[in-house]
């Protein structure tokens, strides 16, 4: 069995974050293996408190990992601060991983902001540049681009500056009424784009947390990047399509859409 490792905050609630991207990674047939950057106090309705691992507690984590069972891909989450960040790099660059998916995540789907300022300069000089592919949605790439979207041809040129400022592969994922469900892979100086439909289901909770971690897993299985991206939507579409409704915000996907249980 190919593995993958999750680092990122914990999500109490159960949709997001540390528990949806274990989820993901076994319903997509990969061993997941997890490093806590945070643990959160947070609902369908918002994050009302973040309590941070220490820089040296994360660095355990991580060397208990890779020293036992090696990761075949792995996601990067939110992680808030500025030592952290420059934790995982650290670790990450020294165990040489493979395969690392950046979720950029700035701002949870309730609206609550997940990254300090000091955080954001970290990110850029010190994660990105380690990525085989970032996914940031559309205000995440406004942000690390610096330049507005809000048609086909701004997500070009966003994604186009992200990748060749920071060397990576970046999927820059469609919705915030850009477009319905349309995502973009810049790699290698060109775009494809990956069409979607849009789903019409409110409970979108740990949307982002899942479909990076969906492209990790298949990653970690040998999928090049084109065919992870690909299976990676098609598996979220599921999880939006079984209509699962729960809590009283934006509640939480089915991430077990294919098990059928009495």
């Amino acid at each position: 069995m190919k593995t993958a490792l999750t680092i990122a905050g914990s999500d109490s609630s159960g949709g997001a974050g540390i528990q949806a991207d274990i989820k993901t990674m076994a319903a997509n047939g990969v061993f997941a293996m997890s490093a806590i950057t945070a643990l959160t106090a947070q609902n369908t309705t918002g994050v009302t408190g973040i309590f941070e691992t220490t820089p040296e507690f994360l660095a355990a984590q991580l060397d208990a990992v890779f020293t036992d069972i090696y990761p075949d891909a792995v996601k990067i989450g939110m992680v808030s601060s500025a030592p952290l960040i420059r934790t995982i790099a650290e670790r990450l660059r020294f165990y040489e991983a493979k395969h690392i998916v950046v979720d950029p995540v700035m701002v949870a789907t309730s609206g609550s902001r997940l990254l300090r300022d000091d955080a954001m300069q970290a990110l850029t000089e010190q994660l990105l540049p380690l990525a085989e592919v970032v996914t940031p949605n559309i205000p995440e790439a406004e942000i690390l681009s610096g330049l507005p979207i809000t048609d086909a041809a701004g997500m070009e040129a966003a994604a186009r500056k992200i990748s060749e400022q920071y060397g990576c592969s970046v999927l820059c994922k469609g919705g915030h009424k850009v477009n319905d469900a349309d995502d973009l892979l810049w790699r290698n100086g060109s775009g494809k784009w990956f069409r979607g439909e849009r789903i019409h289901n409110p409970n979108t909770h740990g949307t982002g947390c899942t479909l990076s971690s969906a492209i990790a897993s298949n990653l970690a299985k040998g999928y090049d990047l084109d065919a992870s991206v690909e299976r990676a939507k098609e598996y979220i579409s599921g999880c939006l399509s079984a209509m699962l409704d729960l809590g009283r915000g934006s509640g939480p996907m089915n991430h077990m859409h294919k098990l059928f249980l009495d």
